[in-house]
């Protein structure tokens, strides 16, 4: 047995002689720290997991009491092999009633020392504040001249308080090697530890100086085609400031988003309408949207663009709405056509002497073929309104009829409409008002 001691001082020699043969490749390795901590062996628990299960101990709610353990004080030893490495060495003591197996309980406390090494494998580096690590390792113990081994495995958490200063907190299951003298148990440890030598910053080699790029764009000079302004590395360091993909020093219109066949520049408007070249059918004309860039047109040339133009196909003058004026002459004429139309009493049917008016008012017609002919017929206030409103209907529409079948005029060209008792000229309170009123009016236009 004292030769496994002899061992376990070995393996922490020779594990310092490592660690500072690695130092260089790993900055953030523990330098050589000692300290002490406070411990707790507690034998009962352990018994209770071989005889029973842990959930039946974590039922119990015992393996927490303090009055199952025994506290003892141990010296530690760090020292790290890795970054994520540490050694770890424990020679500790505590006066206790070891439970040696298949011997009777001892009833007086006797110090029960232990030596171990483990090694600790951490989780993360010590340039964090705190480390979680696993441990495992091996041990001898001693107690009233029996001698024992032992295999320690658990979990600890390292806190580092100051520079190369730190609270360790680690809890083990330590399983008996030797059977015969050794009793599993579970062993806590609450401890600080320092070190005592002066840290050494790891050696840093300088890097090299970075290449030259004088416009600070991540771009360097011998790359960039504008080395002296600032670019994108889509453009080989030269800038594209409108952003339209093009690079200022291939753009005509830099500040102006534009396209690459316009070299940059947007599609051009000549006419300066507000639509461009490509949708203009008209570019050099300025126009509206609604004809695709042309002007408002004008069909029949005479001034008057054809949105406004009452009579698009016909010239006219503007202070007639673009329609032809129609001649006194031919008004006159009209007139006195409509004063000679007749109708039998209470009737539709045109009498024989209306004809000639008819007639003229065909020929007017016939003359000019672009115009056209409202006829509206009108009554007095004799009988009821409503066979009145009938009765002047139906001698409009004898007035459209005999000019479609007798004179030959096209349907098109004329409307008719009755307005009964409505639009009296005359006082319908006389003869001569009443039958001013019984009348039919001819309106000639264009539009």
């Amino acid at each position: 047995m004292r030769k496994l001691l002899v061992s376990l001082l070995a393996v922490g020699i020779l594990s310092t002689a490592f660690a500072q043969e690695n130092a260089i490749k790993n900055p953030y390795k523990k330098k050589p720290a000692f300290g002490f901590a406070f411990t707790l062996h507690d034998f009962q628990t352990a018994q209770d997991l071989k005889n029973t299960s842990l959930s039946q101990v974590l039922k119990d709610k015992q393996w927490y009491k303090a009055n199952r353990m025994s506290p003892g004080l141990a010296f530690t030893y760090f020292q790290g092999l890795s970054n994520h490495f540490d050694f770890m060495a424990r020679l500790g003591g505590t006066l206790t009633t070891y439970p040696i197996p298949d011997k009777p309980q001892a009833t007086n406390d006797k110090l029960f020392a232990e030596l171990d090494a483990n090694i600790n494998a951490k989780l993360l580096s010590d340039r964090y504040w705190v480390t979680p690590y696993l441990t495992a390792g091996v041990g001898g113990s001693q107690w009233n001249g029996y001698w024992g081994a032992y295999v320690p495995l658990g979990l600890g958490v390292q806190l580092n308080l100051l520079d190369e200063a730190y609270l360790n907190f680690n809890a083990q299951y330590r399983v008996g090697v030797t059977s015969a003298t050794t009793a599993n148990h579970l062993f806590y440890s609450f401890g600080v530890a320092a070190s005592l030598f002066e840290k050494k910053a790891p050696k840093v080699i300088a890097p090299p100086p970075p290449p030259a790029d004088t416009d600070n764009d991540g771009i360097v000079d011998s790359l960039d085609a504008c080395p002296t302004v600032a670019g994108l590395a889509q453009f080989n360091g030269c800038p594209d400031t409108d952003g339209d993909g093009i690079p200022d020093k291939d753009d005509k219109c830099p500040n102006v988003k534009g396209l690459e066949r316009y070299q940059g520049c947007p599609i051009p408007d000549t006419d300066g309408d507000g639509i461009n070249d490509e949708e203009d059918k008209c570019p050099n004309v300025a126009g509206v949207a609604k004809y695709q860039g042309c002007p408002i047109p004008d069909t029949d040339g005479d001034g008057v663009n054809d949105e406004e133009d009452k009579c698009p196909a016909l010239a006219g003058p503007a202070s007639n709405q673009g329609c032809p004026e129609i001649k006194e002459e031919v008004k006159k004429r009209i007139d006195v056509a409509a004063k000679n139309v007749f109708f039998a009493t209470g009737s539709s049917k045109l009498l024989q002497k209306s004809f000639k008016s008819l007639n003229e008012v065909a020929k007017i017609l016939n003359e000019d073929p672009n115009l056209k002919l409202d006829v509206e017929g009108h009554t007095d206030n004799t009988g009821k309104p409503d066979k009145n409103q009938i009765l002047s209907e139906q001698r409009a529409q004898s007035v459209v009829d005999y000019l479609t079948t007798k004179a030959g005029i096209d349907p098109s060209r004329l409307v008719s409409a009755g307005f009964g008792q409505d639009q009296p000229v005359a006082d319908n309170k006389t003869v001569a008002g009443r039958a001013q009123n019984r009348r039919v009016d001819l309106k000639l236009h264009y539009n």
